[in-house]
């Protein structure tokens, strides 16, 4: 995404993002298939984060960030490897996902599943309304 803020990239990189993506992208074999218009169009982003939550996530996306340079050796695909994922690494996305968590709500998600559980209730949210038929006017009415 060109010209995207630390807080997309914080967002977007994010367990809550990765979570959205595990259930609403589509897949080619084993992996997946991201698109912007299924995925991140209708990824339901925090509500309202107040300016500290803002910084907060792009303090922690910084980091990542930092800690992905300090291996200019490594591709991503070494990096973010479960089996050799540095540790330091390991701790910055958790340090943003707790930052991101923040930003939809004050406790923790328990599981994957209230993770998704409460990212499908806000999608429902903010697209209520969107896809209400308006009622069309009878005829007898326009005719008189």
């Amino acid at each position: 995404m060109p010209n995207a803020s630390l807080f997309t990239f914080g967002i977007v990189t994010s367990i809550m993002h990765m979570v959205w993506m595990k259930y609403t992208c589509g897949r080619m074999k084993s992996d997946y298939n991201y698109s912007n218009s299924i995925v991140y169009n209708n990824f339901p982003w925090p509500e309202a984060p107040s300016e500290k939550q803002v910084q907060q996530v792009e303090k922690a996306a910084q980091k990542v960030l930092d800690v992905r340079a300090e291996f200019p050796e490594s591709s991503l695909a070494d990096l973010y490897d479960p089996l050799t994922m540095p540790p330091a690494l390991v701790k910055a996305h958790n340090e943003l996902d707790k930052a991101v968590d923040l930003c939809y709500r004050p406790q923790p998600f328990a599981s994957e599943t209230k993770r998704i559980e409460y990212l499908f209730e806000l999608y429902e949210k903010y697209t209520a309304g969107l896809f209400v038929e308006k009622k069309k006017k009878s005829r007898k009415k326009e005719d008189e």
